[in-house]
This record gives structure tokens, sequence and C-alpha cells, in this order.
């Protein structure tokens, strides 16, 4: 069993530890550059439609902005991010003229709405998405695998002992 399967230090020793992340073991890391690709092969797509200043992180937030004006918070819950993120995103959109807000309720809270070149390119933000997961499901059969087959059979497994459970126990065999 290596340290990365036991959970342990390598050798034991903090003289042999990784000195740098890319010399840390993880299993996260490849999903995340898989993700990175793709997110920026998106990004490549919208240089090619001439859709200027989207960014794939701003995909969801055009898309529920179409229906209506949304405030902050309610647009950040749709889009399954915190509120903080999302006001990040409302101004890097608000730089880009896809998006304008004025004050809510109250003082604190701000309203969302697309401007008229966000409802323009708002059509192709919703054409690139299904596109997006229809691609997605090209190179996983292309691939021979099913991600939703694959993430099911991690949820049941997680069921069976939960991550934290996992965690400590790797943890304490480590220092057995």
């Amino acid at each position: 069993m290596t340290s990365h399967e036991s959970g342990g230090d390598p050798a034991g020793a903090k003289a042999s530890r990784p000195r740098a992340l890319a010399d840390l073991p993880s299993a996260w890391r490849p999903l995340k550059a898989l993700q990175k690709r793709m997110d920026d092969d998106i990004a490549a797509a919208y240089t090619a439609l001439h859709i200027e200043g989207v960014r794939p992180r701003f995909s969801m937030a055009v898309m529920f902005l179409q229906d209506g004006p949304l405030s902050i918070s309610d647009l950040a819950q749709r889009c399954g991010v915190t509120q903080s993120a999302m006001s990040q995103s409302v101004a890097a959109m608000r730089s880009a003229g896809l998006v304008e807000s004025e004050s809510g309720e109250d003082a604190r809270s701000r309203v969302v709405s697309l401007t008229s070149r966000g409802n323009a390119v708002a059509p192709q933000v919703w054409s690139e998405w299904y596109a997006t997961e229809a691609a997605i499901d090209e190179v996983a059969a292309e691939a021979g695998v099913a991600l939703d087959e694959v993430v099911a059979r991690m949820r049941a497994a997680l069921d069976r002992e939960s991550f934290t459970e996992r965690l400590l126990r790797l943890m304490r065999a480590a220092h057995e």
C-alpha cells in the first residue's frame, strides 16, 4: 500500500515530503485539469462565434436572467454558487456589457438584468450549454465511460461508508 493509499506521510519523514503542488498525489488534479481544458475550449468556441466578453462561468447567469431580472442572491442560488462568487461574476459581466444592476428592495440588495447585448447573446449561450452536454456525452462514449454511472457508483460507495469515515479510518491507520 502506498502512502497515497494509506493516507500517510510519504516514508513518514518530513524531509521527503513534496514541496510543490505538482509533487503532491492528487486524484482531483486530473479532473480539474480536464474541466479547465473543456472550459478553455468553450471560451475558444465563444471567440470563434464572435461572442465577446462571455466566459463559461457566466453561462447559467445569462441563461437564467433571460427570464427577467433577479437579485444577486436569487441568481447565486439558481446557479449553485455563493453570493460572493455571483457578485464577482456580475461585476465582470457588467464590465463586459452583458448585465446592468440597480438597487433592490433594500440598500443591501442588487437586482441584475441583461442588457440588450446580454439578451442578444443569450440564445447562443443556451445553444452552447446543450452542445457542451452533447459533446461531453460524445467524449465519454468515445472513452468508453459513462460519467453518470461512475458518479452513481461513487455515491453508492459513499452511502456505504462516508468520505469522512474513510478519511478518519485512513488517517488513523497511518498513525498506528
